[in-house]
């Protein structure tokens, strides 16, 4: 039997298999980031050096947004955006039920009321259809105020942020676009974390774009908004940090990370996110036939955060996965749980709300593993192993 994680193909090669392979990615960036790294160790500036606003600087240009402002991690970037919108007790924000819980735990944080909406059962994201109803239903009560809708782009597809302004427009919300998973996405030309009137996003090791640690980003064209955000991400500091304007937070990110995201970001731009779109198109066309494959909306791009597929039942997912667990393939399940049904979000409202693809995708969906580093090899074996259990 080969060790976890390793696999055998028929000629009895073994070859290591990382469901995100962050281990040869430093490898290949080794060189620059230990200079980097030994760069920040030498002159000791490790907490808002230069490093960090020459990053934000990059990421802004790369987006395409005017500001971007860094932070401790992806939570906290969702946190401190609905902090600067005041958002608190009787508002409600609008939550895609089929997500990671921080998207909706940042809500509940700052004393407001989450609703949680379905999604498509293509895309994973938001639909917008219920979104309305949902938003109707809290105006008809009269108890809350709708004030904003986060839309999550999940495993890297950018939510149909036209459909969403549309809407957001017609009842006067913000967008609060949640790029966790997104960035490197775009519809058309427009890369996501640019579709919100503020946007995140999460540099966790795992994501598109990770660092080695926590951290986070927020994006938004307004000076004003940007000046707030960066008062508030440092104990809303004024003009020097024993100059305190607002009751802020501690959410700063370290130089360190800061300079690693910067060697990356440049792999992810040359090479990274069109070599994890080959892999992922592979996946598409060896897999389509025998199982629901994921559909990416005409003109929309993805940086695939994760590669997930969706089975015909329950049982049949999680056979899949303990089958591909003893080939020595990792799997996971985002997510086994839909928001609605956690415990820490049972005191809230949920208003009778059509929550039915979630339920059902959080029973079939299964995320197989992808990254910029595969071969033709392994993802040839992904793929045969998964026909060969579904044909059997």
């Amino acid at each position: 039997m080969n060790p976890p994680n390793f696999v055998s193909d028929r000629k009895g090669m073994v070859t290591y298999m990382e469901f995100r392979d962050l281990k040869t990615q430093y490898q290949k960036l080794k060189k620059e980031m230990d200079q980097k790294i030994q760069e920040i160790l030498n002159n000791t500036n490790f907490i808002m050096g230069k490093e960090v606003e020459e990053l934000e600087q990059s990421l802004a240009k790369y987006v395409g947004q005017k500001h971007c402002i860094t932070c401790a991690n992806g939570t906290d970037a969702l946190s401190l955006a609905l902090m600067a919108w005041d958002i608190g007790p009787r508002d409600v924000v609008f939550v895609p039920d089929f997500t990671f819980f921080s998207s909706g735990e940042v809500v509940s944080y700052e004393g407001a009321t989450p609703v949680f909406v379905d999604v498509d059962k293509d895309t994973y994201n938001i639909d917008v259809e219920k979104l309305e109803i949902a938003i109707q239903r809290v105006i008809e009560e009269n108890e809350y105020i709708p004030k904003v809708i986060i839309a999550v782009d999940l495993f890297g597809q950018p939510a149909d942020f036209y459909g969403i302004r549309r809407i957001a427009n017609k009842y006067g919300l913000k967008v609060l676009e949640d790029g966790a998973q997104g960035f490197g996405g775009a519809i058309g030309e427009q890369k996501a974390c640019s579709f919100g009137d503020i946007s995140t996003t999460s540099f966790f090791p795992a994501k598109p774009l990770g660092c080695y640690g926590d951290g986070g980003a927020i994006f938004t064209n307004d000076d004003q908004t940007a000046e707030l955000l960066s008062s508030l991400r440092i104990h809303g500091k004024g003009k020097d940090k024993y100059d305190n304007v607002k009751i802020g937070v501690n959410s700063r990110l370290d130089t360190i990370q800061a300079a690693i995201l910067q060697v990356k970001l440049n792999a992810f731009i040359e090479y990274e996110l069109k070599d994890i779109n080959l892999w992922a198109k592979k996946y598409t066309e060896g897999l389509k036939d025998i199982v629901n494959v994921p559909n990416l909306k005409a003109n929309v791009s993805s940086s695939w955060a994760q590669y997930t597929i969706q089975l015909d039942s329950e049982e049949q997912r999680n056979g899949l996965k303990s089958y591909l667990q003893s080939k020595g393939i990792p799997s996971m399940i985002y997510y086994s749980k839909p928001m609605h049904v956690q415990k820490a979000f049972q005191p809230y409202p949920f208003l009778g709300n059509d929550l039915s693809v979630t339920e059902n995708l959080c029973k079939t969906v299964l995320s197989l593993p992808i990254h910029p580093y595969m071969n033709e090899r392994l993802s040839c074996f992904v793929i045969d192993e998964i026909r060969g259990y579904l044909k059997g």
